[in-house]
């Protein structure tokens, strides 16, 4: 998995490549946890996510928790299979997919 990360004043973009599951999400967990101070806004964009799996859900869950206290998340570019994996498991209920 590739992740190209930007930020512009206190909003962070993270663009995710590839496939975010039990092997890639430690790596998305460091890079989170190292970016976040002072973001108020994290925009994940999954134009080129091609799998998601309950690992890759963990790191979502938890960054959403973070975001929820410091300002707001949100997703772009989900494509239909990643989607359905949000609405299966209710995480389009409390995740901002756009």
């Amino acid at each position: 998995m590739n992740i190209d990360k930007k930020l512009e004043g206190t909003t962070l973009t993270v663009a995710l490549e590839g496939r975010l599951d039990t092997t890639t999400s430690p790596e998305l967990e460091d890079v989170l946890a190292a970016s976040l101070d002072g973001v108020d806004a994290l925009v994940f964009d999954f134009a080129k996510l091609d799998y998601l799996s309950s690992a890759g859900l963990r790191v979502l869950l938890s960054a959403q928790k973070r975001m929820n206290k410091q300002g707001s998340m949100k997703l772009v570019h989900v494509n239909d299979a990643v989607k359905e994996v949000f609405d299966i498991t209710g995480f389009a209920d409390f995740l901002t997919v756009e």
